[in-house]
C-alpha cells in the first residue's frame, strides 16, 4: 500500500490521533471498512448525516416541547388528546423518516468498478 505524501500525513495524524503505530492503524481501518462496521462516505453525505442528526434532535426536543404543552392544556380541557397524540404522532413519524434517511445514507456505498 502507498500514499502520495498528503494522504501519508493524514493518515499518520489519525494513527497518532488513536495512539496507534501505522501500519496497525491501516489494519484496522481496512478490516472496519471490510467487515462494513463502518462505511466511508464523501465529504457531503458527511456534511448531510451531520445534518440529519442535527434535524434528529430538533424533532426530538419539538416533541419534549409539545408533550409539555399537552399536560398543560389538558388540566384546563382545551385540547383533546386525540388533537395532542394526532401532532405528536406527527413528530414521531418524522423522527423515524430522518432515522430511516440517515441509515441509508450510512450504508450507501460508492459503485464497484
Amino acid at each position: 500500500m502507498s500514499f502520495n505524501d498528503p494522504e501519508l500525513a493524514i493518515v499518520q495524524e489519525a494513527a497518532e490521533r488513536d495512539n496507534q503505530a501505522l501500519a496497525s492503524w491501516v489494519g484496522d481501518a481496512a478490516l472496519d471498512v471490510a467487515t462494513e462496521k463502518v462505511v466511508p462516505v464523501s465529504a457531503d453525505t458527511k456534511d448531510v448525516l451531520q445534518e440529519l442528526i442535527q434535524s434528529r434532535g430538533q424533532l426530538r426536543r419539538i416533541g419534549n416541547n409539545l408533550n409539555q404543552v399537552a399536560h398543560i392544556l389538558n388540566a384546563d380541557g382545551a385540547v383533546t388528546d386525540a388533537q395532542i397524540k394526532a401532532v405528536l404522532e406527527y413528530v414521531q413519524t418524522a423522527v423515524r423518516r430522518v432515522d430511516e434517511a440517515t441509515l441509508q445514507l450510512m450504508r450507501e456505498r460508492r459503485p464497484r468498478l
